[in-house]
């Protein structure tokens, strides 16, 4: 049974996610790589206005098989 690990990088900072998350299934990985980046992005707001947030699907063998960025800008409005 293949089996996928979830992959973060924010800025240069990269996570290798548990094996143990019990990801067998190729969508459910997927799901959980898009799922982790709003999560991301809540935890690091308050650390500036331009973030890059990135997470990936590796297989067993640590191929990408998927890949999903979430960019957050925030930015003044002159009145």
């Amino acid at each position: 049974m293949p089996r996928y690990t979830i992959v973060t990088i924010v800025y240069d900072l990269l996570v290798v996610g548990d094996d143990a998350e019990g990801l067998t299934d190729i969508e459910a990985a997927r799901r959980a790589a898009l799922s982790v980046l709003p999560e991301m992005a809540r935890e690091k707001v308050s650390d500036g206005d331009r973030r890059t947030f990135c997470a990936s699907v590796r297989d067993e063998e640590g191929h990408v098989v998927y890949k999903a960025t979430l960019t957050l800008v925030g930015e003044w409005q002159a009145p």
